[in-house]
C-alpha cells in the first residue's frame, strides 16, 4: 500500500497494522517515494540476515552451464489494439 504524508499522519495507526500484517508500506511526499514503513519483526530479519543474502546468491549454481542464446528468428508480432 502507498500513502500520502498527509493520510499516513490521520491513520498512523492503521499504517502500523498494515505494516505488521500485509508486509511494507511505502508513503510519500510530495509525490515521490519518501519512507517505508516496515513491522519490528521485518526488521529483525533483516538485521539478523547480515550476509546471508550474499551467501545465498554465491551459493547459486553455475550458470555458464545454461544455453541463454537468442534465437536468430525475429521477435513475433503482438495485436495490442484487438
Amino acid at each position: 500500500m502507498t500513502s500520502q504524508l498527509h493520510d499516513a499522519k490521520q491513520r498512523f495507526s492503521e499504517l502500523v497494522r498494515r505494516a505488521i500484517e500485509e508486509g511494507p508500506q511505502t508513503v510519500t511526499r510530495r509525490g515521490k517515494h519518501a519512507v517505508v514503513v516496515i513491522s519490528a519483526r521485518q526488521l529483525d530479519r533483516l538485521i539478523a540476515g547480515g550476509d546471508d543474502f550474499k551467501d545465498f546468491l554465491c551459493s547459486a549454481p553455475d550458470l555458464d552451464a545454461l544455453d541463454l542464446r537468442r534465437e536468430d528468428a525475429p521477435a513475433r508480432l503482438v495485436d495490442l489494439d484487438g
